[in-house]
């Protein structure tokens, strides 16, 4: 399966494309994975609280009382959600990654028969201009 130029720019185009929306999970996965440390690093030290600790959460500039068990609820619920978004950046990030190495085996098929071709043309070329 022979390619044409243009195919071929824009095969390379949509993998370059790949590339960024791979660098994108990425990161965004790396901030998750973030984020779900800090909050189990909070879960653990409102374990470590009696059930009549005095727990405060900030909410804009103030410290609102809140709860100890309402606070390990929001917290566990958030650990939840970070948890489910990991999963789906991982299993984006694995699609992302298959598409790319198809992309990649595509487009250096395509090159290796480009070059073929082009050495075929040479040759033909300088058999027609060799002397007789």
């Amino acid at each position: 399966m022979a390619l044409t130029p243009e195919k071929l720019e824009a095969e390379l185009k949509e993998f370059r494309a790949t590339q960024q929306e791979l660098q994108k999970t990425a990161t965004s996965i790396q901030q998750y994975s973030t984020q779900l440390n800090e909050n189990e690093m909070v879960l653990k030290e409102l374990e470590l609280l009696d059930d009549e600790a005095e727990v405060f959460k900030l909410i804009g500039p103030a410290l609102v009382k809140q709860d100890s068990s309402e606070a390990k609820f929001n917290v566990r619920k958030r650990i939840d959600y970070i948890s489910q978004e990991l999963r789906r950046l991982e299993t984006v990030a694995k699609d992302s990654q298959k598409k790319l190495e198809s992309k990649r085996a595509k487009i250096m098929e395509a090159q290796i028969a480009m070059q073929k071709a082009q050495q075929a043309q040479l040759q033909t070329a300088q058999v027609a201009a060799a002397p007789k």
